[in-house]
C-alpha cells in the first residue's frame, strides 16, 4: 500500500468513526428509515409487495441478504453507514487525482467532506441517502472522463451507473437534466453516434424490463409496479397528512440558510465568491470542462433546481460533497503548505463540533425503555402516534399508526389498553391530537431525536413550511419535557 491509499485509508477510518459514533444507542430516525427496515424484512421473506417504494429496489434487494445472515435494525443501520464512508472516499479519490492533490491533501480532502454536518446525519439513518452518494460519485467519475475523453466505452460506462442510480431512488432522475446540459454543452455529437443513443436507453430501461417481468410473476398489483410508483411520487394530487400538496415551492434562501447555520461556513463563502474567484476556469473550455468548472456547473445546477422544489436538507443531498471539494480548492488556491493544513484542520474540527452539537447530543434513544414497560404490562399490540421509532425495539409486537385521536374510541372497544403519544406527530406536522396530549399520563420518557433541528428540516418537505416556520416548530417542541408518553385507554 503507497502512502496515498495508506493516508486516505487512515481518514476514511476517521469519517467511519464519526459517523458511526454512539449509533449502536439510537434509533432509526425517521418514518422512512423505518420503513425501509420493515420493506428489507419483507422481500427477503420473499415479498416484493412494496419493492418498488420509493423507486428504489436495488437498495431493498442488496439489503435483503443481511437480513438472511440474522442482521438486526442496528446492522443494517451501520452498513449503510459504511456505505456512506465509501461514498467519500470515491469522491476524495476522484478529486484528488484530477485536481493532482498531494496524498495528504488527499487525505485532507476526505476528512474535510466525510464530516460535513448534513452528510454524518444522512449517513446515520437507514435511507437510500447513502447509496445515492455513492453512486453518484462514481457518476461523477465516469461522466467526466466521457467529457474528458468521449468513446463509446466511457459513454456508455457513464450509463451504467446512471442507471444503478436510477434503480436506487427516483431522486436520481433530478441528474438527468444535468446531464443533458451537459450534452448539449459540449455538442460533439457522441450520443447520437452509431447507435450510441439506442445502447445507453437499452441500459437505462433494462432494470426497469427485467423487475417489471419479476413484478409480474410475483402477481403485483399494476399500482404497485415502477412506473406507477414514479406517478405516484410526482403526481401529488391529495394532501398529505400535514396537509400540504404539490411540489413546487420557490425559495431561493432555504439552502443558504441551512448552509450558514449547520455547514462549513467555508461551503457557503466558496458558493458566494467562486463565480468571481474561478471566473477563468468556469468560462473557458465549456465544451470540455475542466474540473473546477464541471463540479460547479453539478452544483449550481442541483441548488438552482432544488430552489424550486419543496424544500428539505436531502434535496441537495448530492451536491453537499461537491460544494465542499469546491471549498477545498478554492482554499487551496489561496493557500498552500502548512497554512492550508491548519486552516482545513480547523476547518475539520468546526465541523466535528457541529455534528457533536446537532447530532450526537439528539442520538441517545429512550424507545427501548418504552419496549420493557409495553412488555411489563403484557401489551400484545403498540398504537403509536404518527412515529413509528418504537417499532425496532418492540418487534415481534406489531404496531398501530394512530393518525387521528378520532381512531382511539374504536380502538378502546378493540380491547386496547394504552396508546403512546409519540412527538413524531410534530416533527411531521400532524395536529390531531390536542384532546390526547391532555389526558393523564401512565409513563413518560424524554426522547432527544425527536427535538433535533436536522430532523425537523427534514421533514419541511412534507410539512412545506418555510426554514425560520420549521425551526419555530422544533424550538416550540425543544421545549417540552417528554417526547414519548404511555396514555391509558380505559
Amino acid at each position: 500500500m503507497n502512502q496515498r491509499s495508506l493516508l486516505l485509508f487512515l481518514a476514511l477510518l476517521v469519517v467511519a468513526a464519526v459517523r458511526l459514533y454512539g449509533l449502536a444507542g439510537a434509533a432509526l430516525p425517521d418514518y422512512d428509515s423505518v420503513r425501509n427496515w420493515q420493506i428489507v424484512q419483507e422481500v427477503a421473506a420473499g415479498n416484493l409487495t412494496h419493492l418498488f417504494h420509493q423507486g428504489a429496489p436495488l437498495f431493498y434487494l442488496i439489503f435483503a441478504p443481511f437480513v438472511w445472515l440474522g442482521g438486526n435494525f442496528h446492522v443494517l443501520q451501520h452498513v449503510n453507514s459504511l456505505v456512506s464512508v465509501a461514498a467519500v472516499g470515491s469522491l476524495a479519490t476522484f478529486v484528488g487525482r484530477e485536481a493532482r492533490l498531494s496524498a495528504w491533501e488527499t487525505a485532507g480532502l476526505a476528512l474535510f467532506i466525510g464530516t460535513a454536518v448534513f452528510l454524518t446525519f444522512s449517513g446515520r439513518d437507514f435511507t437510500m441517502n447513502s447509496g445515492n452518494v455513492l453512486v453518484f460519485a462514481g457518476l461523477l467519475r465516469a461522466y467526466y472522463h466521457r467529457l474528458q475523453a468521449p468513446s463509446r466505452q466511457t459513454l456508455l460506462r457513464a450509463a451504467v451507473w446512471l442507471m444503478l442510480g436510477i434503480s436506487f431512488n427516483y431522486r436520481f432522475l433530478f441528474t438527468i437534466p444535468i446531464l443533458v446540459a451537459f450534452e448539449l454543452l459540449t455538442a460533439d455529437g457522441l450520443l447520437l453516434r452509431r447507435g450510441n443513443a439506442w445502447r445507453v436507453f437499452a441500459i437505462l430501461v433494462a432494470p426497469f424490463v427485467v423487475l417489471g417481468l419479476v413484478s409480474w410473476a410475483a402477481g403485483l398489483p399494476l399500482q404497485r409496479h415502477w412506473p406507477a410508483v414514479y406517478y405516484g411520487l410526482i403526481m401529488r394530487g391529495e394532501p398529505n397528512l400535514a396537509g400540504n400538496v404539490g411540489i413546487f415551492r420557490f425559495d431561493v434562501l432555504y439552502y443558504a440558510y441551512f448552509m450558514r447555520d449547520f455547514e462549513s461556513p467555508l461551503v457557503l463563502l466558496t458558493l458566494l465568491a467562486a463565480p468571481v474567484m474561478w471566473r477563468r476556469e468556469l468560462f473557458q473550455q465549456l465544451r470540455q470542462p475542466n474540473l473546477v468548472c464541471y463540479l460547479a456547473v453539478w452544483g449550481y445546477c442541483f441548488l438552482a433546481g432544488m430552489s424550486l422544489l419543496i424544500k428539505a436538507p436531502r434535496g441537495l443531498l448530492l451536491a453537499y460533497g461537491v460544494f465542499y471539494a469546491l471549498a477545498f480548492l478554492s482554499l487551496r488556491q489561496l493557500v498552500s503548505g502548512k497554512i492550508l493544513g491548519v486552516l482545513v484542520v480547523l476547518a475539520i474540527g468546526f465541523n466535528v463540533y457541529r455534528i457533536e452539537r446537532e447530532v450526537y447530543a439528539y442520538a441517545p434513544t429512550n424507545y427501548p425503555q418504552v419496549a420493557t414497560w409495553l412488555q411489563d404490562q403484557q401489551v400484545d399490540m403498540l398504537l403509536s402516534t404518527i412515529g413509528q421509532g418504537a417499532a425496532p425495539f418492540v418487534e415481534p409486537m406489531p404496531v398501530a399508526v394512530v393518525t387521528d385521536e378520532k381512531q382511539l374510541p374504536a380502538l378502546r372497544q378493540q380491547g386496547h389498553r394504552y396508546v403512546l403519544l409519540d412527538s413524531y406527530w410534530r416533527v411531521a406536522g400532524v395536529h390531531r391530537f390536542e384532546a390526547l396530549r391532555r389526558e393523564p399520563v401512565v409513563a413518560a420518557w424524554p426522547e432527544l431525536q425527536l427535538t433535533a433541528p436536522l430532523l425537523f428540516l427534514e421533514h419541511s418537505e412534507y410539512t412545506g413550511l418555510t426554514y425560520h416556520q420549521t425551526l419555530a416548530r422544533q424550538q416550540a417542541a425543544a421545549r417540552d419535557s417528554f417526547q414519548l408518553r404511555i396514555i391509558g385507554l380505559d
